[in-house]
């Protein structure tokens, strides 16, 4: 699956160049592992019938988490400054649930190497966020925290993306407009297979890509909003 990941990656890098994530980044020398991250709800051990990349918008997310003590690298640090960045890779199954909190083999990878967390930091720029993301959604579908971020960092930096400083200077913004935008920075991802979480029901948090178990493009069960909905997206940094 690993192989397939990173093919997929190389062949979506061809596409047409568009302004690159995260805006600037440099990770500190020295990161810690985080702590293993607490369950927040039951195991459950399904087969995976689908598999959505999540992105945060990170200008929004600041905007509302600023006060947050995990949120200093992403939010206020001088050495980082973020568009998109990845929230996880999500695992589905079927009739709307999804597996999570599978018990890791050996049980000592359920922590998260500081070598790894140094290097997702760019990407995902919080190290509990990564500790849960691969205690939650990781050990339902990959031996390792190292394998489990290879797939979902290749797939992320594979991404092209629209200028989303135009986007959000645009009036009557709607949420087809941004799929319309992302899907032709990425013409493999089809407007039906992008998805988007909003705050307050018009301003942007998430774009959720969905994929079916051969992790290719396919519809989202879930399209919301609707294309015709307003949607307000706030400014990256300058």
């Amino acid at each position: 699956m690993i192989a397939k990941i990173l093919s997929l990656a190389l062949l979506a890098s061809a596409a047409p160049a568009a302004l690159a994530q995260p805006l600037a980044c440099q990770a500190p020398d020295t990161v810690a592992a985080p702590p293993a991250a607490v369950p927040d709800g039951p195991v459950r051990r399904l087969p995976i019938t689908s598999y959505v990349l999540s992105l945060i918008w990170a200008p929004d997310f600041c905007e509302t988490h600023a006060g947050d003590a995990d949120a200093t690298f992403e939010c206020h640090g001088k050495a980082a400054r973020f568009g998109f960045v990845l929230h996880g890779l999500w695992p589905d199954a079927a009739h709307g649930t999804w597996p999570q909190w599978c018990p890791a083999v050996p049980p000592a990878t359920t922590q998260v190497p500081a070598s790894v967390t140094r290097q997702m930091l760019c990407t995902t720029p919080s190290p509990a966020l990564i500790a849960h993301e691969w205690a939650k959604h990781g050990t339902c579908m990959a031996a390792s925290p190292q394998a489990y971020f290879a797939q979902s960092s290749a797939m992320f930096h594979a991404l092209h993306f629209p200028d989303m400083a135009a986007l959000a200077k645009r009036p009557h913004l709607t949420a087809g407009d941004l799929r319309r935008a992302f899907a032709e920075a990425n013409p493999r991802y089809p407007r039906e297979s992008i998805g988007l979480l909003v705050r307050e029901g018009t301003a942007l948090q998430e774009l959720h890509l969905c994929h079916d178990r051969t992790m290719h493009p396919a519809r989202c069960e879930l399209l919301t909003p609707p294309d015709s909905a307003e949607l307000r997206i706030t400014p990256p940094a300058s």
